[in-house]
């Protein structure tokens, strides 16, 4: 190689570097599975480098991908984006483009609308599936983690669509391009609210946040309803105001001094990042993050003063309120929306307009205690599976539809994981998972009433101390449990599903 091709060389690596230090905001689109173990295909990549001191876009890139497959882009896929297979059938495949985007991406801090949890995961699926290796950033901001940190919930659930509500600008597309460039606004407009209230503690407090009413997209249901399920909704109120919480006073936030931008960075792990289904328990309700179970567990304990007409006592010695899964009128059950954590809203289902409780009656365990997440004290937070016989598959079923299909007209883009666990082939029946809450206080440590059944008499079971392993004789794998419990839809960080709760279990002695 000549001098100076060496010289061009080290000036263009040189320079190359140097524009390392644009943030690189992306956002992908991708089909939607629609069966257990079925893969997102990317679909559209779209992104923008940032000058981090101006905050404004140097440079954009998008394009349309086509799929190896192109029967993935189902009608649920074309609802969610837009984008159908006539669309992409000549638009450029990932390996063409993959140059591109490792050029844009690798080497550059990235950012994103919960790219940690979904969009970095299918670039590295993407460079994984050509065999190609994946950009590495220096280091990431994903802004609906890390605004509803430093933001709060005054913007309700801090999804993409309803922050550009809450500030004015306009709908989301849900196309690469439009969606960065929208949550570069979204960024700058925080930034520009936090810095004032920094500015003025005693001015602006947490009695200014006022959230104007937000209007969502509505969505076709993506999942057929059971044949004779009648849907009912309930429409939530046209608005509702944020409880007061001190602790969101900017009064009570650590000061600022970093850049607006910059001082969101955040190191980025191969954790964070890695795709969570390569190795997935089939069984697994989903690879829900600490964060959502612990605002779950949190949340879960207020949302049960809803309607004193159909509350039942937590771990009530009888059966009062909870109905045999023969005894639930499918076409007799409804969705609506209720007003729970921080005035956050869940959804809540019903049966004749009384909260919808079940009992099942000699579960078979399948899985034993697991003890795979941890709460904000280290402590495992607790659930078993059990075979799910057909009455209560259609029960659950039937729930899972309503509740997916109110969240979805309500705006909602989280990806929904079925309450039953089927898995294809599998010549068994199908699972659901049960879960036995932590308490924070009281004599018992643990959120459910637990009995021990032998030859016709039953001993209420009595634990001094939290302690799973002691659980692990009780529940092995074949043995029967009456299960009382509550079912309590979620929707956080783009996860949504159905949580079966066990208030009360009847653990037969084998």
């Amino acid at each position: 190689m000549s001098t100076n091709s060496k010289t061009q060389k080290a000036i263009m690596g040189s320079s190359s570097r140097e524009e390392r230090s644009e943030i690189a905001f992306f956002d992908v689109e991708t089909t939607v599975p629609t069966r257990p173990g079925q893969r997102f295909a990317l679909l559209e990549f779209g992104a923008i480098l940032v000058c981090p001191r101006k905050l404004v876009e140097l440079q954009s890139y998008s394009t349309l991908v086509k799929p190896a497959d192109l029967s993935l882009i189902s009608s649920l896929s074309v609802r969610c984006n837009g984008i159908t297979p006539d669309a992409v059938v000549s638009a450029p495949t990932f390996l063409q483009i993959s140059d591109r985007v490792y050029d844009l991406l690798h080497g550059r801090i990235w950012a994103g609308h919960n790219i940690l949890r979904f969009d970095c995961a299918r670039i590295r699926e993407a460079f994984a599936e050509i065999g190609k290796p994946a950009p590495e950033p220096k280091g990431a901001i994903d802004s609906l983690q890390l605004l509803t940190q430093k933001f709060g919930r005054r913007a309700g659930d801090m999804k993409m669509a309803t922050l550009a509500t809450y500030f004015g600008l306009g709908q989301q597309t849900h196309r690469s391009l439009d969606d960065v460039r929208m949550n570069l606004e979204v960024v700058k407009y925080c930034a520009t609210v936090l810095f004032l209230e920094s500015s003025l503690p005693d001015i602006f407090t947490a009695n200014s946040w006022v959230s104007p009413n937000a209007t969502t997209r509505s969505r076709s249901s993506v999942k057929s309803l059971p044949e004779g399920v009648s849907l009912k909704i309930n429409t939530p109120p046209s608005s509702s105001k944020l409880n007061d919480d001190p602790m969101l006073s900017p009064t009570n936030q650590e000061p600022e001094e970093k850049h607006p931008i910059l001082s969101l960075l955040t190191r980025i792990t191969a954790e964070e990042v890695e795709p969570n289904t390569a190795q997935r328990d089939p069984f697994d309700m989903g690879q829900l993050s600490n964060e959502m179970e612990e605002s779950y567990e949190t949340s879960s304990t207020e949302s049960s003063e809803m309607s004193s007409a159909a509350a039942v006592s937590d771990g009530s010695s009888d059966s009062a309120g909870f109905l045999e899964p023969d005894e639930v009128l499918i076409s007799s059950i409804s969705a609506s929306f209720v007003t729970f954590f921080r005035g956050s809203q869940r959804i809540q289902l019903l049966h004749e307009g009384l909260i919808l409780r079940l009992s099942c009656s000699r579960l078979k365990v399948r899985f034993g205690i697991s003890t795979k997440f941890l709460d904000h004290a280290g402590r495992p937070r607790l659930n078993f599976v059990a075979n799910a016989p057909e009455s209560l598959c259609k029960v659950l079923d039937a729930c899972d539809g309503i509740a997916q299909k109110l969240s979805l007209d309500s705006g909602s883009n989280s990806e929904w994981r079925p309450v039953v666990i089927r898995k294809n082939g599998f010549v068994n029946y199908p699972t659901v998972r049960l879960h036995i809450p932590n308490t924070i206080s009281g004599d018992n440590p643990y959120g459910t009433e637990m009995y021990q059944k032998d030859s016709g008499s039953m001993q209420k079971l009595v634990f001094s101390k939290y302690d799973p392993a002691e659980l692990d004789p009780l529940f092995t794998p074949g043995t029967f449990v009456d299960a009382f419990f509550s079912i309590d839809p979620y929707d956080y960080q783009q996860n949504a599903g159905i949580r079966l709760v066990a208030k009360k279990l009847i653990i037969h002695s084998n």
